[in-house]
């Protein structure tokens, strides 16, 4: 795991990529690299920051030069063991046992055709001397950045975007239209990005620049087929055998010259892994989080750490415990930076604490429970979705009753918070809407109208555009099951635009490692040939992963009450936070640029702090992006005139 970055034919190019190194430098504390070249009348440039774990040595380090081709990587190749002995069986000699050395030379024999063969999480460049050519590519999931930016012939890339800002002299300009997208998802979508000339690498495709100016783009992994083979395999009756596709992951993702760890929630997903992983490490260390006892029941959280213990001292993990009671207003700016585009998921705070944790335990790299919710249909708004076609056979007066009463209900106290007035709200914000927007309503902040009413009006037709685009990804499929509909477009957006993203750069700014065995090739495939009406059994999410798992875990820690990977939002906003956020309705840029209507944050804060309606979340991603936009437009002659 690395930073990469590099320029390509680009103005003072050596400067720039020095420059676009030495910021990722919290990504690769264990050493830095660089590359030069000419590049028909330019010059290409490649810069490399390393975070070493697997083959140590300096045959690991990059970029990697050999036999006319220079390589840039940040990633693991769970698969390389395979992949060497293949071209060792053709012919050729390694000099060392890095996955970086395996990779340039797949490259050399099949070219852009190595990349579909490929298992694993990776973004990289590499450059040919013999033609000129620079291609970068980026992992079928989009586990791994790779930001980019051209201007005219030129392009220099990046791990990170702040990278990109800093080689432009901090002169881009700030895009609205993927701000109103942030609003909406309280993150930036992978199609979009915060400022108007960058863009991110889609996952499963690769762009390369020639010495001549022309530029060429492909795709080598389509979500949205693997989706459709699935279902050709279900309705073949074709059932993968899960629980063996999950152990194999685990146990290729364990792949390591440094120790390894586990996030442990004590959550099914999380427990799981901990558990496969523990049989092939025993004693593995996992670190699991807790939260002020004050702040958790203002929550009303679960108690996810008993399971947690539970699921330690079961399988002989060596468990450390982290008590999250951070300083929120020294972490929001920190970690706004870190995060790169405005992301409002307080989850980013706790992966931080924990990697945090762990390196200064020497744990460099860690394996997360992600994306199992999304591709095994485990998230609350999966089933909510199936409810509300139910609740909508209920007659209509009787569901107008039903709403006004909930809508008179409190969502807390000044000493405690309901939970399920939160759920029964939020439920009934989206249960008779048709198909599409009623899952897009269950996920995201506001509604068309509260979004029009935030925002100023000028950018009334990009909200359009917002929306329309979450359609046009959403009903982007031939699926005829539903839940495997939620679940692709869970797996096209909601993962590698928020989970994927926040657990990345927060990871990385601890320089640590993380590493995610559900979002695996072949574990995707496996999930997306299981039909809905298994992934959810009555008001069972996950049925068919909760099956799996029970080879292993107790029944108790299967099928316990889903936990949360969230923070105490409610008791920070109200406590912590209360002063920032009546600075930022008050006087904040993003009011004072007239992005924001103040009128609409005042009601949403009166709402709020009355307890009639749950806004902290709404609130919370309003201070990470006044934080954002006040970095991205502060003393770098950036204009803020609104333009989408």
């Amino acid at each position: 795991m690395c930073g990469i970055a590099g320029t390509y034919r680009w103005p003072d190019g050596k400067v720039v990529t020095d420059r676009l190194t030495d910021t990722l430098a919290h990504r690769g504390p264990d050493g830095a690299g660089r590359y030069s070249h000419p590049a028909g009348d330019g010059e290409v440039h490649l810069g490399h920051r390393r975070l070493a774990i697997i083959d140590l040595s300096e045959t690991g380090a990059q970029p990697m030069v050999s036999g006319g081709l220079a390589l840039t990587y940040n990633g693991e190749l769970y698969n390389a063991p395979e992949l060497r002995a293949e071209l060792e069986a053709a012919g050729v000699r390694f000099r060392g046992t890095s996955d970086t050395e395996v990779l340039l030379e797949a490259w050399r024999r099949w070219g852009t055709d190595c990349l579909p063969r490929l298992r694993g999480m990776f973004a990289f460049g590499i450059f040919d001397e013999r033609t000129g050519e620079l291609v970068l590519a980026r992992d079928q999931l989009g586990i791994k950045p790779l930001f980019l930016l051209r201007r005219g012939a030129g392009l220099v890339f990046a791990s990170e975007l702040k990278a990109l800002a800093l080689a432009t002299g901090g002169k881009l300009e700030v895009d609205h239209a993927a701000l109103v997208a942030s609003l909406l998802y309280y993150w930036v979508p992978d199609s979009r990005c915060a400022f108007r000339e960058a863009e991110k690498l889609p996952p499963g495709t690769w762009l390369r620049c020639r010495p001549d100016g022309r530029v060429e783009r492909g795709r080598f992994w389509n979500l949205k087929d693997v989706a459709a083979e699935g279902r050709e395999r279900a309705r073949a009756g074709e059932q993968p055998d899960l629980a063996a596709v999950i152990e194999e992951s685990t146990r290729q993702h364990l792949l390591s010259d440094v120790p390894v760890a586990t996030f442990l929630s004590g959550g099914l997903d999380s427990s799981y892994l901990t558990a496969l992983a523990a049989r092939g490490q025993p004693g593995i260390s996992a670190y699991t989080i807790g939260f002020r006892a004050e702040d958790a029941k203002f929550e009303a959280m679960p108690d996810d750490l008993r399971y947690a213990r539970q699921v330690a001292e079961r399988f002989g993990v060596d468990l450390h415990e982290i008590e999250i009671a951070p300083d929120v207003l020294d972490l929001l700016p920190q970690m706004t930076y870190h995060l790169d585009e405005p992301i409002g998921d307080p989850a980013a705070i706790n992966t931080f604490l924990i990697c945090s944790a762990a390196r200064e335990a020497g744990v460099k790299v860690m394996l997360s429970g992600m994306g199992a919710d999304e591709l095994f249909a485990g998230y609350r708004k999966h089933l909510a979705n199936l409810l509300a076609l139910r609740y909508q056979r209920v007659p209509r007066p009787l569901r107008r009753g039903v709403s006004a009463a909930v809508d008179r209900l409190p969502v807390a106290t000044s000493r405690r918070g309901y939970r399920s007035v939160r759920f029964a709200k939020r439920f009934l914000s989206f249960a008779d809407l048709p198909e599409e927007t009623a899952f897009r309503r269950s996920y995201t902040m506001y509604d068309q109208d509260e979004l029009l009413a935030l925002v100023d009006p000028d950018l009334a037709g990009t909200v359009e555009d917002v929306l329309t685009e979450h359609a046009d990804i959403y009903q982007d499929n031939d699926l005829d099951d539903f839940v495997n509909r939620m679940c692709l477009g869970d797996a096209r957006m909601f993962l590698p635009g928020l989970n994927l993203t926040y657990t990345d750069r927060s990871s990385m700014a601890a320089s640590t490692e993380v590493r995610v065995p559900y979002v695996d090739v072949e574990v995707v495939k496996a999930a997306f040939a299981v039909p809905g009406d298994r992934k959810i059994v009555g008001r069972q999410g996950k049925a068919v992963l909760k099956e799996a798992a029970t080879s292993i875990l107790p029944r108790e820690i299967v099928y316990r009450p889903k936990g949360l990977f969230s923070a105490p939002l409610r008791a920070w906003m109200s406590r912590d936070l209360a002063p920032l956020v009546r600075e930022v309705v008050n006087d904040g840029e993003l009011v004072r640029s007239g992005f924001l209507r103040r009128d609409a944050l005042a009601r949403m804060v009166a709402e709020d702090a009355a307890g009639q309606r749950d806004f902290s979340k709404h609130l919370w991603h309003v201070l990470t992006l006044e934080y954002w936009y006040r970095d991205a437009t502060s003393g770098s002659g950036q204009s803020t005139r609104l333009t989408a």
